[in-house]
């Protein structure tokens, strides 16, 4: 009797850690906002734990192990590979990467600015297509993206183009003419945090570094999203925006991304 009690109870417990793995397999492979906590909450805390380094140290050794230093393609190469097949991360990745470099190619910039370097993928990108005489100047928050991106950006041979500042924007911005000789900005990126898309795009318009044909580009506006940036530039007169679908990196979740043409 108690024997056939334990197995009913070992066979109830088998069948409902079943139903929960499957409801869980469910549950991520349909939702966005579960597929992202399991991402970057439970699994990247439990590797970072038992690996005693964060996920971007981890990018940072996968590059200096396989990349070709001094071929930027190599470089991106390898995180994108890391990335979609390893532990996602916050890059912009291949397929919004195409749309970044067309936007850089049309904007031709002297001037490049970005709002968030993360790991430096998308600083790459940019640099290796600007003009001997060009450069790019990046802002990042975190001292510890800050360093690795330094790293990532020298494997690729484009310290010389780079500058990375670290730093809140709305605290840099201000100064960029006086500190870092910029007059105006040719081309911005933004992929910070969302929320700051539209005050800091505002705050570079009063302080005068935008230009007529300055081209702002912006990703992650659909997920997850920037309203109250995509509500100013396209009721902004000022603004002349194209939308480009797409999906979020390393991922099949639709995204997109804006760009802003200023026409002063």
């Amino acid at each position: 009797m108690l024997e056939g009690w334990i197995l009913t109870i070992l066979v109830s417990v088998g069948v409902g850690s079943l139903l929960f793995m499957v409801a869980l397999v469910i549950l991520l492979r349909n939702n966005i906002h579960a597929t992202m906590f399991w991402n970057e909450i439970v699994l990247e805390k439990i590797t970072n734990f038992v690996m005693d380094q964060s996920k971007e140290q981890r990018i940072l050794n996968s590059v200096s192990y396989n990349a070709v230093k001094g071929d930027p393609e190599s470089v991106l190469d390898c995180i994108d590979n890391y990335c979609s097949q390893k532990e996602w991360a916050m890059n912009v990745g291949d397929e919004k990467g195409v749309i970044l470099d067309k936007v850089v190619e049309e904007a031709d910039p002297t001037i490049a600015l970005e709002f968030g370097t993360y790991v430096g993928y998308s600083a790459i990108r940019i640099a290796r297509l600007l003009k001997p005489n060009a450069r790019l100047l990046t802002i990042e928050f975190n001292p510890e993206f800050a360093s690795i991106a330094r790293e990532i950006i020298e494997i690729a041979g484009l310290s010389e183009k780079i500058t990375i500042i670290e730093g809140h924007s709305q605290d840099i911005i201000p100064q960029l003419r006086e500190k870092y000789q910029v007059d105006k900005v040719d081309f911005v990126f933004l992929d910070h945090w969302k929320e700051r898309y539209c005050p800091d795009t505002i705050l570079l318009e009063e302080c005068g570094y935008l230009r007529k044909g300055s081209i702002l580009l912006a990703d992650n506006i659909v997920y997850p999203g920037a309203p109250d940036f995509i509500k100013y530039i396209r009721s902004h007169k000022s603004f002349d925006c194209t939308n480009y679908p797409s999906h979020l990196e390393y991922m099949k979740v639709e995204d997109a991304m804006e760009k802003a043409v200023y026409m002063g």
